[in-house]
């Protein structure tokens, strides 16, 4: 069977490149908000329901205890239970580790490391989140209050400063949430994590030194020069 050959109009359209008709601005701009803030799209399903069955899975989706609660049983209570005293014994020491960090009481510490899971598990959904304070927090927090006033001279103002940091960035992150502006992660390149992380470990590093010589004076400054000079100036007390 011999193969018959294309015509000149046939050729023609083979060289051509089919593109799609151009979306109007309000559709193109309506898709990329979506995929933006709603990558998940939680709201595929709601096509054909009845305003209560929409209202019932808006609410599941912004407070999900409410969507896992009544399929909760003994066998995931058991697993839960384990969790938790696996957590608790790091998060304890952790807790009170932190707030010695950022010169407040030991208390406080064990707050910040049950107060925030009891409310993320209310209201997050994540089974691989950990949430509470972080090392570093804790010494920006006390380096950017003893700037002002020093934990000595008026512990109570101290601690009502660093309450005020607290629930202002709780609120920032709160605004944060309801926007969906976690997005802005994405632009963080992998080196400005790596150098975060590393400074991050060189600060914790250097703020035990105090422990490690068992000096009763130091530094509240991070820096390295800070540090240094601290430990050469109270080398009597080592």
């Amino acid at each position: 069977m011999i193969p018959m050959e294309p015509s000149k109009g046939e050729e023609a359209d083979a060289g051509k490149v089919n593109f799609a008709a151009p979306r109007p601005f309000a559709t193109a701009f309506k898709s990329d908000l979506k995929e933006t803030l709603f990558p998940d799209d939680p709201f595929h399903d709601f096509t054909g329901k009845t305003l209560p069955v929409k209202a019932k899975k808006a609410v599941q989706y912004f407070v999900p205890v409410f969507q896992w609660l009544p399929v909760y049983n003994r066998k995931l209570f058991m697993y839960d239970l384990l969790a938790g005293i696996t957590i608790a014994s790091l998060a304890i020491p952790q807790g009170i580790s932190y707030a010695k960090l950022a010169n407040i009481p030991p208390v406080i510490g064990l707050y910040s490391s049950f107060v925030p899971p009891l409310i993320y598990a209310i209201f997050g959904n994540s089974k691989h989140l950990a949430v509470g304070t972080v090392a570093s927090s804790s010494l920006i927090i006390a380096d950017a209050i003893e700037k002002k006033v020093h934990e000595a001279d008026n512990p109570q103002l101290y601690l009502n400063l660093i309450f005020t940091a607290t629930l202002i960035s709780g609120v920032i992150q709160l605004i944060l949430g309801v926007f969906r502006l976690g997005i802005l992660v994405d632009f963080l390149s992998h080196s400005t994590i790596t150098g975060f992380m590393g400074g991050t470990a060189t600060i914790i590093c250097l703020q035990q030194l105090k422990g490690i010589f068992g000096l009763k004076h130091f530094t509240t400054h991070t820096d390295v020069v800070s540090v240094t000079s601290a430990i050469f100036k109270y080398k009597h007390e080592v």
